[in-house]
């Protein structure tokens, strides 16, 4: 996944991406704890189609997010799978509804956080956090964890078309490429770490950690509506989990 520019919010043409940021990241992890609380393959599938693809439509980002989220579930769908077909303690067709039912589940998972970095730029989260009053020390750390993926995809390619000109082996069997992995990882880890360090220098030579409440130049644009709706995600995550522990979830 590598970063591209995100066209800027527009009210009329783009309603997903002009709810506040903080309201996204609300709907994902809503969305994340609901796929590990349902159960089955019809109220995650719901979950799914309400919470995920239908936002995509809207924001016009449904093929890719589809796309990424099978490509990340790829691994552990078909590890899933093949484990509980061929060592399931029970019938094959309990294995394989497990199957589906782990599958479904984290599909869903994968395509909340697809959606979210999609539709999401570090900047604008990191306006609106800091806009809602959340230390300019946390907002540091959620910025560099949601543009470290794209900046370490990048920094690999980097690293290894800097190796490949040294004599990096990266188009040959398996063994070999394997032998290579270290070559590229080392490198690309120590110069992400080597950036951060970088990057918190400098803002600490610009006054980053003064106190006082720091002046936001992106301003979100919330809502009462959408205050509502963040409260409202987090109460029902919590009646799902009750409900759950209870046994009166019907999914």
């Amino acid at each position: 996944m590598t970063a591209r520019p995100r066209p800027a919010p527009d009210p009329a043409t783009d309603p997903w991406r002009a709810l506040d940021p903080l309201t996204r990241l609300v709907a994902a992890v809503a969305t994340l704890i609901a796929a590990l609380i349902l159960d089955g393959v019809v109220c995650p599938l719901l979950l799914a189609a309400l919470a995920v693809l239908l936002p995509a439509a809207v924001a016009r980002e449904l093929v890719p997010v589809a796309r990424l989220s099978v490509l990340l579930s790829l691994p552990l769908a078909v590890s899933v799978i093949a484990v509980n077909l061929l060592f399931s303690p029970g019938t094959l067709a309990e294995g394989a509804w497990l199957a589906a039912e782990v599958v479904v589940r984290v599909l869903t998972m994968a395509g909340a956080a697809v959606l979210f970095y999609r539709t999401t730029g570090p900047a604008d989260l990191v306006g609106s956090l800091q806009h809602h009053g959340l230390s300019p020390r946390l907002t540091f750390v959620v910025h560099n964890a949601v543009a470290m993926i794209p900046r370490l995809a990048e920094r690999a390619r980097e690293v290894t078309a800097a190796q490949r000109a040294r004599g990096l082996d990266s188009e040959g069997s398996w063994i070999r490429r394997g032998r290579g992995v270290l070559a590229v990882a080392a490198p690309t880890v120590l110069g992400a770490i080597g950036e951060v360090e970088t990057r918190t220098l400098a803002l600490e030579t610009r006054g980053f950690t003064r106190p006082g409440r720091p002046t936001v130049l992106r301003v979100p644009q919330d809502s009462g509506v959408q205050r509502l709706a963040r409260w409202g995600l987090a109460g029902g995550v919590i009646v799902l989990a009750i409900a759950r522990v209870a046994g009166v979830l019907p999914c």
